[in-house]
């Protein structure tokens, strides 16, 4: 038996939200096609009768401008330091700039730990064009391994599994063989919420915006959960565009979340969903504890 924590780490976008709900064949990991969807360190985990993967999908590498980035970039950083393998993965359509990569390799290379390559999006690009770019990440960092993959197209995936297996150390499995997740369900449905507003509205609001379950009652066999949920924006006008015109950007949020909550419980919802300003949370310490971004 082997069993052991694999961090996906990379910029914004790459994919790593895709890959982790692949693997899985669950969706634990909300994506969108905005970067910077992924704010805290998700577990995901991966059990067989020869192995267990502890999976931590954490959110995108990059400069950090105010407070929440900063804590983004301090539970990667987490998730690098408790890995027995990292998953660094880039988007070989779109190859990150020099300098940025250069600062995530030092990073990677003073982790010591097995780090294997994760070329993602082969879908998108021709294959001659691929063996270039492997020669040169070859020359960059000795990675254990390198492996191109299509997480959306599901290419490649069992591979990569393969792969990590061989690297994880020997030991017993680490949480219930039926257990995909040691994240709470409230967790999983303020993510749901917030996934459709990064679809629906545009601009600035969905990085300004974040979901806190308020009240979370399960009702008998049958009966309706009940969730409240408010999202908080910073700013009123913010407020104005996720309500809509006579409530019905926020009816078109609330409508689309409560549907793919309802699957997940398997039971029926009534969400109940507020929206309430807190100015620049973002930039608030307070603000991002009382949100569960800081501990």
């Amino acid at each position: 038996m082997r069993s052991g924590y694999v961090s996906i780490v990379g910029k914004p976008n790459v994919g790593k939200s895709t890959l982790l709900n692949v693997m899985l064949g669950e969706k634990l990991s909300i994506v969108t096609p905005k970067p910077q969807t992924t704010r805290n360190r998700i577990t995901g985990i991966l059990t067989t009768d020869e192995y267990q993967i502890i999976f931590l999908d954490t959110p995108g590498l990059l400069k950090p401008r105010y407070k929440l980035q900063e804590y983004m970039q301090e539970a990667v950083r987490g998730a690098v330091n408790d890995a027995d393998v990292i998953l660094y993965m880039i988007d070989v359509s779109r190859p990150p700039k020099e300098r940025s990569e250069r600062d995530i390799l030092r990073m990677l290379r003073e982790s010591n730990k097995v780090v294997i390559l994760v070329m993602n999006k082969i879908d998108l690009v021709s294959k001659p064009m691929l063996l270039p770019m492997i020669a040169s990440y070859k020359d960059k960092m000795d990675f254990a391994e390198i492996v191109p993959i299509s997480a959306l197209k599901n290419d490649g995936v069992d591979i990569l599994i393969d792969v990590i297996v061989k690297y994880l150390p020997e030991g017993p499995q680490l949480y219930p063989g039926d257990q995909i997740s040691d994240m709470p369900l409230r967790f999983f449905v303020a993510e749901t919420i917030r996934e459709k507003v990064f679809l629906l509205t545009k601009q600035e609001i969905p990085y300004a915006s974040s979901v806190l379950i308020e009240e979370f009652k399960e009702r008998e066999e049958g009966a309706a959960t009940y969730i409240r949920a408010t999202i908080y924006v910073e700013r009123e006008s913010q407020k104005g565009i996720i309500i809509g015109r006579g409530g019905n950007m926020l009816k078109k949020i609330g409508t689309e979340a409560r549907r793919e909550i309802e699957a997940f419980l398997g039971s029926p919802l009534y969400l109940d969903l507020w929206v309430k300003v807190k100015e620049g949370w973002r930039r608030n310490p307070r603000d991002l504890r009382e949100l569960g971004y800081v501990p």
